[in-house]
């Protein structure tokens, strides 16, 4: 009889049965029991070998064989190439030992990977054991631990994508696709002359990347000793133009990797790094897996997996004219300045946009905490439960967790929260969180936003709807401060210009869309005003051509 699911030929040999009867006691029992003969020592080196495998315990599974170095780079490389990111496990076990002479003997090993459910490669592989003059020792060929693995071979996890799928804007243009993107390293190994290599690195790229210095390289180089510098990345086209003068300097490295990029320039929103974590997970959720079998002249050959299925194109919510008229608008101050823009009807985040001096703090449009100053007037209309405006409610969509804000919790021991430079005992909000605001009074409610089409938000809190007479009151004291703040030009345009301390914010609306505008430490009071009227003249203009 087997056992463990090992072949019955390993198990019969060497064994005898006794069997006794049992006549001399009442009972008409008959015992049955089997006794094994000692291992031999060529069986027992090839279980030490399976041990080792099953320890990866790569130096004793190679001092078991007739050629250790080469034993041992083999399993190295399969341990590494079969990890999967340290995901996967394998298991070795003895299938059968038998022996052929005095000094040889033949044996199987049963195998299994798992690199996750419903990933998973099993197979037999076989060797022999020789008599040597130092013992006994596994006879060395790589395929004794993989099929078909070659001399100088490799075998591989790997994953399987199909061709990458698009992401579309509101226009149904192709917003963002995949390409090939060329980092420039400098690798101080390799310069003779660092200032030199530096010097014609900053001449070359100076058409791409102007800021990029040899000062600023040297800088980098000398902050990460021994260690090589990204000075920038390019585009394909751009690095065919500069490859030959790239590759001529000294120590420039290129390292080329695919990355989801905007096809056109000028679009640079936080909304981006967004959309690429949606596509992302959209890509691993279609993502198939193989283990290869590589030779040492490149031939490939499949062992197990699937080829992944084609993941949907994405379509995002981001609508360039409006995303454009905003990086326009934002960029016109020099303090840290930031515009989302949703629309009210639907909860589509139509743009986000952020200046350079925000950028340096993060994602702050989403997840910046600033005191609520002045916004408290409309948290407060009528007892209004604030969810019902969207704050207090955050948000969780693929690719993106928004903030709103929070509030005190009333009770004797206040909550403090953190916000962008300092903690606060009253309510905060975020930039995201003011233009919900101008949303849910838009509409009536506060709507579950969403940057991918047919991916809706989930809100952490229900929200109730705002009472009619809070509504109105609500839509009266928009009415109101935006016809203080001379916006009576702008038909339809409904707003509130708030503060708190230096910094200034506009809540706006017109026709089915709603925007927030923040700037911290505001140069003058009417900033926000301001930056809100560059928004609207832009986006106008581009809504002519």
């Amino acid at each position: 009889m087997s056992s463990m699911g090992r072949p019955v030929v390993r198990r019969i040999r060497g064994r005898y049965v006794v069997a006794v009867g049992a006549s001399l006691v009442l009972t008409s029992t008959v015992a049955f029991w089997t006794i094994d003969d000692p291992k031999s020592e060529a069986e027992g080196v090839v279980d030490d070998f399976v041990a080792a495998l099953n320890d990866h315990d790569i130096q004793a599974a190679a001092a078991l064989t007739t050629y250790p170095n080469a034993a041992a780079a083999s399993l190295t490389q399969m341990f590494d190439g079969l990890s999967a990111n340290g995901a996967s496990t394998g298991d070795f076990e003895l299938g059968q030992f038998i022996d052929l002479s005095g000094d040889s003997g033949f044996f199987t090993v049963d195998s299994g990977w798992n690199f996750g459910e419903g990933k998973d490669w099993q197979y037999s592989t076989r060797g022999t054991a020789k008599k040597l003059s130092v013992g006994w020792r596994i006879a060395w060929e790589p395929d004794v631990l993989a099929p078909d693995l070659p001399p100088g071979g490799s075998v591989r996890y790997v994953r399987t994508d199909a061709a990458p799928p698009l992401v579309f804007d509101s226009a149904q243009n192709v917003l963002m696709n995949e390409r090939t993107i060329n980092a420039i390293l400098l690798d101080p190994a390799q310069m003779p002359d660092p200032a030199a290599s530096a010097a014609q690195l900053a001449d070359v790229i100076d058409v791409v990347a102007p800021l990029i210095t040899a000062d600023t390289l040297l800088s980098d180089l000398a902050a990460s000793p021994n260690s090589s510098i990204l000075a920038v990345n390019l585009r394909d086209d751009d690095f065919a133009v500069l490859e030959d003068d790239l590759r001529a300097i000294p120590g420039v490295v290129v390292a080329q990797t695919p990355k989801l990029i905007a096809g056109d320039r000028r679009i640079t929103s936080p909304l981006l790094d967004s959309l690429r974590n949606a596509w992302q997970q959209n890509r691993d959720a279609t993502a198939g897996w193989a283990v290869d079998v590589i030779g040492p002249d490149g031939s490939l050959t499949r062992q197990a997996g699937f080829q992944g299925p084609g993941g949907p194109d994405l379509h995002a919510t981001l609508d360039p004219r409006i995303q454009l008229a905003a990086e326009e608008a934002v960029v016109s101050v020099g303090t840290p300045a930031s515009i989302v823009a949703i629309v009210p009807s639907t909860g589509a985040i139509v743009a986000a946009a952020q200046n350079s001096y925000a950028n340096e703090q993060g994602q702050i449009a989403f997840s910046g905490m600033y005191p609520a100053g002045s916004a408290s007037d409309l948290l407060t209309v009528d007892g209004i439960d604030a969810t019902a405006l969207g704050i207090g409610v955050n948000y969780s969509m693929p690719g993106l967790d928004a903030f709103t804000g929070q509030l005190p919790s009333g009770s004797a021991a206040i909550e403090r929260f953190r916000t962008v430079g300092h903690e606060t005992t009253e309510a905060v909000v975020t930039p995201f969180g003011l233009a919900q605001m101008g949303a849910a009074v838009s509409r009536g409610s506060a709507p579950l936003p969403s940057i991918v089409v047919g991916q809706t938000a989930v809100a952490d809190t229900e929200a109730s709807s705002i009472p009619p007479d809070a509504l109105a009151k609500l839509r009266e004291m928009f009415q109101s401060s935006a016809h203080d703040e001379g916006l009576d030009a702008y038909d339809g345009l409904t707003g509130f210009a708030g503060n708190s301390g230096d910094d200034r914010w506009f809540i706006a609306n017109r026709g089915d869309l709603a925007f927030a505008v923040y700037i911290e430490d505001a140069d003058g009071t009417d900033q926000a005003v301001k930056m809100s009227t560059r928004l609207l003249r832009e986006m106008d203009s581009g809504a002519a051509e």
